[in-house]
């Protein structure tokens, strides 16, 4: 007995898949930024350098069809994003300053999701250590 070959294999896939717009991932790494966050009062007056890294995603990205730059995020305007949100006010946490930069970029680029980690290289604390950072993310 001989079996048919299944010829109905569109069961196995989504019809949306075909129609529907990629989502693609804009990434920086290492920003470094000089800023006034801390706990202490010493930290928020002197300032420390900060490195900052972001990923976001954004679906309805033309550029993935059309190969023009008008039609992606600038990368340098992302850039300028994130340093106005780290460098416009001081925060004590650097979940909050991470928030902040979370939400100037879902406002900005309709971001459905948005990753932002800020690390202190030298952080002012009496054990030796190499850096400290914290990540916050968002979705929608």
């Amino acid at each position: 007995m001989s079996e048919e070959p299944d010829d109905d294999l569109s069961d196995d896939f989504d019809d949306d898949d075909e129609t529907s717009e990629p989502a693609v991932t804009i990434q920086i790494a290492g920003l470094s930024l000089y800023t006034r966050h801390g706990v202490t009062e010493a930290e928020r007056e002197i300032g420390q350098r900060l490195l900052i890294d972001v990923a976001f995603e954004v679906t309805g990205c033309d550029a993935t069809v059309t190969d023009r730059v008008e039609d992606t995020v600038d990368y340098a305007d992302a850039c300028e994003q994130v340093a106005l949100a780290a460098q416009e006010r001081s925060y004590r946490t650097l979940e909050r300053l991470c928030a902040a930069i979370a939400e100037r970029l879902s406002d900005r680029y309709g971001a459905d999701s948005v990753r932002v980690k800020a690390t202190k290289p030298e952080p002012p604390i009496p054990l030796p250590v190499e850096e400290v950072s914290v990540e916050v993310w968002r979705e929608g």
